[in-house]
C-alpha cells in the first residue's frame, strides 16, 4: 500500500503480554498515534503499520448488500484497518446453530447503530426477532413496526425472554419426534432471535428482574442455538458483574460473536479476567478523538474548533473472530446528523415490507399471580400493542414487616376466623407469630379502628381506610 511503513517484529515466546502504545509511536517519530497499528501475528511475529492517516477515518455507507445473510451465514458490518471485512455471523449452516452474540460500549460508541444494522439484516434476511429496547424505545426507535416483536418496559421483556424459551422447549420435543438432532433452516420453522438492547438495565445491581432475566438469556445461549432460537445482548461497557454476574455471560459469550466498541478499563480487565480475551493480546485503545494531536500550545496559538469532536463512533475488535486485536470500524449507518422524526435512511433499508414472523403473545406468559396483580391492565402483548403491559405490585417483604402490617396485609375484604389466619401467617414467608401475639395485635388494631370487632361468626375483618 503506498506510503504505508511496515515493520516485522519478532516477539518472546508466548507473544507480547504489555506493550506501550505511545511509546511505540515516540519511538517511530509519529505524533498521531491513531496512525500507528499494532498486531500480533501468528507463532513469534507482530507487525506495526504506519498509515498517512487513521485509514478508518473514511468509511462508507452501509447498503442492503451487506445487510442480507450469505451463504455461510454472515453479514458485513464494516472493515478492518487493511481493508478486509468485518464479517457478523448470524447463522452457521454447518452445525444449524443460531448464535449468542454481545455487543458492548460506552454511551456515544456507536452501539445503537450497530444494533440497528443487526436488526435490519436480521429482516432482510428472513429471520424473526423479537426486540427489547430498554431506552424506553429510544436507542432503536426506527424498528417500530420492523420486528415481529418490540417492548420497552423490564417487565415485557421478562414476558418476551418466557416466551423464547418457551419456543425453544416447543421446538426441542417437536424435533426430537422428528429425530432430528439439530436445527434446519426454516424447516419448518424459521431462523429466529431475542435481542436485548441496553441489557445492563435489565441485568444490573438492584433491577427488579435482574435474577429472571439472567436465568432466561443464559438459558437461551444454553439450548437456543441448536434449535434456531439465537439471542444478542448490548449493554454499556462497564462491569460484566452489572450484567447478571460473569458467570452468566462467560459461558454464552465464549463462543458467540462479542463485539467490544470504546471501553472502560474495568470492563477490559473484566473481559480478560473472564477469558473472553486471550491473556497476552493487547488491544490498542480506542480514543474518544481520533487525529487530533494533542500538543502544548503557546499563549499566542489557538487550537482547531473540531479538535475536542468525538468520532470514533463505530470502531470495534471482534473479540471472537480469528482477528480478535486488530482494529476495525462499521459502515455508516443512517443519517450522521440527528433527525428531528425518524432516520429516513435507517427506514429505507428496512423497507417497506412486513416483518416475518408473528408478535409474542406476551400476556399468555404471566403467571396466575402475576395476572391477577395486573386486574387486565396494560396492553394486549404482542409487536401491535399500543401500551405497554405495567409490571404488577412487587410482593411485599414479610421478613421485614411487623406483625400488624402482616395481619393487614393478609386479611381479604370478607375478614378470616383466627384459626384461618394464624394458617396464613404461617404461610406468608415471615416468621413464625405465635397464637397470643397474634391475638394481642389484632386487639391494638381493633383499637386503632383498623379491624371490626369480630360478629357472631368470629370472622376478624378489616376496616377499609380513606386514602
Amino acid at each position: 500500500m503506498k506510503d504505508v511503513r511496515e515493520y516485522v517484529l519478532r516477539t518472546p515466546p508466548g507473544g507480547v503480554k504489555r506493550y506501550d502504545h505511545s511509546a511505540m509511536c515516540d519511538l517511530l517519530g509519529v505524533e498521531d498515534y491513531s496512525r500507528v497499528i499494532f498486531e500480533q501475528g501468528v507463532g513469534r511475529e507482530a507487525i506495526v503499520r504506519v498509515y498517512p492517516s487513521n485509514p478508518l477515518m473514511a468509511m462508507r455507507e452501509i447498503s442492503l448488500d451487506d445487510l442480507v445473510m450469505d451463504a455461510r451465514g454472515r453479514i458485513r458490518l464494516g472493515t478492518y484497518y487493511d481493508g478486509s471485512p468485518l464479517w457478523f455471523r448470524l447463522f452457521d449452516p454447518r452445525t444449524g446453530n443460531a448464535q449468542r452474540g454481545a455487543v458492548f460500549g460506552t454511551t456515544g460508541a456507536g452501539k445503537s447503530r450497530l444494533v440497528q444494522a443487526i436488526l435490519i439484516a436480521c429482516k432482510q434476511s428472513g429471520i424473526v426477532v423479537h426486540l427489547a429496547d430498554l431506552k424506553s424505545g429510544q436507542s432503536v426507535p426506527e424498528a417500530a413496526g420492523q420486528v415481529a416483536t418490540r417492548v420497552t418496559t423490564q417487565y415485557e421483556t421478562i414476558l418476551m425472554l418466557r416466551g423464547l424459551v418457551a419456543e425453544t422447549e416447543r421446538r426441542m420435543k417437536a424435533y426430537a419426534e422428528m429425530g432430528r438432532s439439530g436445527f434446519v433452516k426454516d424447516a419448518p420453522d424459521p431462523l429466529m432471535y431475542g435481542i436485548v438492547d441496553e441489557a445492563n438495565r435489565l441485568l444490573e445491581k438492584g433491577a427488579p428482574f435482574r435474577d429472571e432475566g439472567a436465568r432466561l438469556i443464559k438459558e437461551l445461549g444454553r439450548t437456543g442455538r441448536s434449535v434456531g432460537v439465537g439471542i444478542i445482548i448490548a449493554a454499556q461497557a462497564s462491569h460484566l458483574e452489572e450484567l447478571g454476574g460473569s458467570d452468566t455471560l462467560r459461558g454464552m459469550l465464549k463462543e458467540g460473536e462479542v463485539i467490544l466498541l470504546r471501553w472502560s478499563s474495568a470492563m477490559m480487565q473484566q473481559l480478560v479476567g473472564d477469558g473472553l480475551i486471550p491473556r497476552g493480546e493487547a488491544l490498542q485503545p480506542i480514543p474518544k478523538v481520533v487525529g487530533q494531536v494533542q500538543r502544548v500550545r503557546r499563549y499566542n496559538e489557538t487550537g482547531d474548533d473540531d479538535e475536542d469532536d468525538v468520532n470514533s463512533q463505530g470502531m470495534l475488535y471482534h473479540l471472537t473472530s480469528r482477528r480478535p486485536t486488530s482494529m476495525a470500524r462499521t459502515y455508516v449507518v443512517g443519517s450522521v446528523a440527528p433527525c428531528t422524526g425518524y432516520d429516513p435512511l435507517i427506514l429505507d433499508l428496512y423497507g417497506p415490507q412486513a416483518p416475518p414472523g408473528e408478535p409474542i403473545d406476551l400476556e399468555a406468559y404471566m403467571t396466575a399471580k402475576e395476572r391477577k396483580a395486573a386486574s387486565g391492565e396494560g396492553g394486549s402483548g404482542g409487536g401491535a400493542s399500543t401500551s405497554p403491559i405495567e409490571a404488577p405490585e412487587p410482593e411485599p417483604d414479610t421478613a421485614t414487616m411487623s406483625t400488624a402490617q402482616r395481619i393487614l396485609a393478609t386479611l381479604p375484604p370478607a375478614g378470616l376466623t383466627v384459626t384461618d389466619l394464624l394458617a396464613a401467617l404461617a404461610e406468608d414467608g415471615g416468621r413464625v407469630v405465635r397464637r397470643g401475639s397474634v391475638l394481642t395485635t389484632v386487639s391494638t388494631l381493633r383499637s386503632d379502628g383498623l379491624i371490626a370487632r369480630p360478629d357472631s361468626t368470629g370472622l376478624i375483618v378489616p376496616i377499609p381506610q380513606d386514602d
